[in-house]
């Protein structure tokens, strides 16, 4: 399949997917955290996922040792990726949830304002600015308040958060704008997860973080999502469209994610879903609209 210049509906269709099991996922971290410190389940989920994308790649006869020009790039976008993760987990010994999201989902701006340099073929055109903006106010729409109450140490976790959006933009943009961006999916994801799965455990120690303490099936299951569901099926399709369609385009799409795990958690966890989470949900659908309202195709 050729790389296309604009969104179609199966990329948008993909996206709407992805950023929904996203959401979910904030739900199975919740639940997995009664059990598993949570940068243990980030590194426990990379090392399964592994296997998984593994072995899909080898039923499939992707090829993962030739060379390609693939891997110093691969271990670059293995390592921001692991960072992201810690810095984000880190964060939250500081920062509230509710508040770190604000600054983590600044990233689609971060990958805009890199494609400038890096992937000048994706031109940002006004618009696209405009609705990016108007789904980031989505988001302070939901979360903003939180910005407002005394802060203490937060500013360190909101400054964590903001640096873990910044490496996750650079890991869309290291995959997009060199050899990563040519190769099969299955190989991008590995480089990434092989080395988190390296990584983050490490880090887990170095934060004095217990491990797996107390296992329950619920646990389990909450963990097993994450790692079949999140980190093998969705990050491979998320690597198959940047592939394949606009960095800059996609990111937009993610201002959902946040939203989504609010209702996910109302509807799976009993947690209150106010009116603010529809305004949100509606002005970040906008901004998506009026940024892609354009380049939509059949």
């Amino acid at each position: 399949m050729p790389s296309k210049h604009q969104l179609d509906r199966l990329a948008i269709g993909l996206m709407v997917v992805f950023c929904t099991i996203w959401g979910i996922q904030q739900v199975a971290i919740k639940l997995a955290n009664v059990g598993i410190s949570p940068v243990w389940q980030a590194g426990l989920r990379s090392l399964g996922a592994v296997v998984l994308v593994w072995a899909w790649a080898g039923l499939r006869g992707v090829k993962l040792f030739e060379r390609d020009g693939s891997l110093w790039p691969g271990l670059l976008a293995g390592l921001l990726f692991a960072c992201e993760f810690a810095l984000l987990y880190w964060a939250l010994e500081y920062t509230t949830a509710s508040r770190g999201v604000i600054f983590l989902y600044t990233a689609p701006f971060v990958v805009a304002v890199g494609a400038v340099w890096l992937l000048p073929h994706e031109h940002m055109r006004r618009a696209q600015w405009m609705g990016m903006a108007l789904a980031f106010v989505g988001v302070l729409a939901l979360f903003g308040e939180n910005l407002l109450q005394p802060s203490g140490l937060a500013w360190l976790g909101d400054l964590m958060m903001f640096a873990a959006a910044v490496f996750w933009a650079a890991t869309t943009l290291t995959v997009k704008a060199s050899a990563l961006g040519r190769v099969a999916p299955e190989k991008t994801l590995i480089y990434q997860l092989g080395v988190s799965a390296l990584v983050l455990p490490l880090v887990a120690q170095m934060l004095g973080e217990p491990g797996v303490f107390a296992p329950t099936p619920m646990v389990w299951a909450s963990l097993a999502f994450q790692t079949v569901v999140v980190a093998a099926a969705s990050y491979l399709g998320w690597f198959w469209l940047i592939r394949h369609y606009p960095a800059t385009r996609l990111s937009s799409f993610s201002f959902l994610t946040p939203v989504l795990g609010v209702v996910a958690g109302g509807l799976l966890l009993g947690e209150p879903l106010t009116p603010a989470v529809f305004i949100a949900l509606g002005l970040v659908g906008l901004g998506i609209w009026v940024a892609n309202r354009t380049v939509v195709s059949a």
